[in-house]
């Protein structure tokens, strides 16, 4: 029933463009290229270009994705780009090479498998299998480590981008790119997770511990800002987010602020050392610092503040528990013995110098006389017994 639903679920989520754009011939060399698919000619720019590869690469679900990456020999960061619906790689070369110049950055593109020149059939899985398959290339062919990449993400593509992002603790950051929380989400505003929704991104941003940069247009009709919103709250690491004004879906990258922007951001990701990065996880781990009161969880009134210890059981207590002595004529603490007593212990009485030789209580000779009778009471010497008139 899940498959099915699942199934279902990818009609209405994926949209390759039909016919694709573009396919990918072998040339006399070996060399592979990608040419229009109504003119059988190279694609615009791209036969006189020596710093594109085209790649087919293998997935772990059978099918052969086709992959472009673009060589920028100033670069220090490689961005790993996942498209959006209905595009394929044809369509988004012109503007591969526009980042790869203006960000200073080697950038893989590909194609999701059922799109452009690829095999098989998009689906949610399909697609996180298709970019683990990019990444590993990035690894083997180009000796691209997660230190020296970045995961852009735009739309649909922010799903396999945060589940990639989630896997790699040390990526060096991640954009999204008019991300969305779910799948299920963009068509209706609910506020739970149903077992068949795709892309549960809300989940998995959850989990990603690097910088992560959200861009998203105020007037997006196809997905809501509230998605953007979400995500950059959601995030351990957010950057300043950029709110293009106006900017809808598709639009983004002709504002003047959308390439300002994610310069800065690949900017600041250079200039982020190993050491600075690793003084900012320690941050984010780091437990809250002991205070000097004391918590008592046994406490019985859950006062959250360190108390006496009981005097009778030596335990960190409140006045519920078990402070109070069980004797019922308990006093505040002798100020001479420092010790619980009740009216009838000898200590209570202050002393004198001349203090009784049996109990050294107050000598009732020269310290305490009845303010009625002046009697001493001298029956006792230790105020055992007193006179009728106390």
């Amino acid at each position: 029933m899940g498959c099915c639903i699942s199934q279902l679920a990818a009609k209405f989520a994926f949209f390759p463009p039909s016919p694709a754009t573009y396919q990918v011939k072998k040339k006399d060399d070996g060399r592979l290229v990608a040419v229009s698919s109504t003119s059988s000619m190279p694609i615009s720019g791209a036969a006189d270009d020596p710093s594109l590869d085209v790649l087919l690469v293998d997935t772990k679900r059978g099918n052969k994705i086709v992959a472009f990456y673009l060589k920028n020999p100033y670069a220090k960061l490689t961005v790993l780009y996942s498209h959006g619906n209905a595009a394929d790689l044809g369509q988004l070369y012109d503007l591969f090479v526009q980042l790869k110049a203006n960000l200073r950055v080697n950038l893989m593109g590909y194609d999701y498998s059922g799109y452009g020149a690829s095999t098989g059939k998009p689906s949610e899985f399909d697609t996180y299998a298709d970019i683990e398959a990019v990444y590993d290339c990035l690894q083997t062919e180009y000796g691209i480590s997660e230190e020296d990449l970045i995961l852009y993400g735009q739309s649909v593509g922010s799903g396999p981008t945060l589940h990639l992002a989630a896997k790699l603790p040390r990526l060096r950051g991640v954009v999204l790119h008019s991300g969305i929380l779910s799948g299920l989400r963009v068509l209706c505003h609910a506020n739970f997770t149903f077992c068949f929704d795709i892309y549960k991104n809300l989940n998995k941003i959850q989990k990603v511990k690097s910088p992560v940069l959200v861009i998203h247009g105020t007037e997006d009709d196809v997905v809501s800002w509230l998605h953007g919103n979400g995500l950059w709250k959601m995030s351990r690491d957010p950057y300043e987010p950029l709110w293009i004004k106006g900017g809808g879906h598709c639009n983004l990258e002709l504002y003047p602020d959308y390439i300002r922007h994610l310069c800065r951001f690949i900017q600041e990701m250079e200039c982020m050392t190993t050491e600075i990065r690793l003084k900012k996880i320690k941050q984010t781990l780091r437990l809250p610092k002991r205070s000097d009161t004391t918590i008592s969880t046994n406490c019985c009134c859950q006062i959250k503040c360190r108390l006496p210890n009981c005097l009778n059981c030596t335990k960190v207590s409140c006045t519920k528990c078990c402070y109070w002595p069980k004797c019922p004529k308990w006093k505040p603490k002798c100020l001479v013995c420092w010790k619980p007593s009740c009216l009838g212990c000898s200590c209570t009485l202050p002393k004198c110098s001349c203090a009784c030789p049996e109990c050294s209580c107050a000598c009732p000779k020269c310290s305490f006389t009845c303010p009625k009778c002046s009697c001493t009471c001298p029956k006792c010497c230790c105020w055992s017994v007193k006179c009728s008139c106390w």
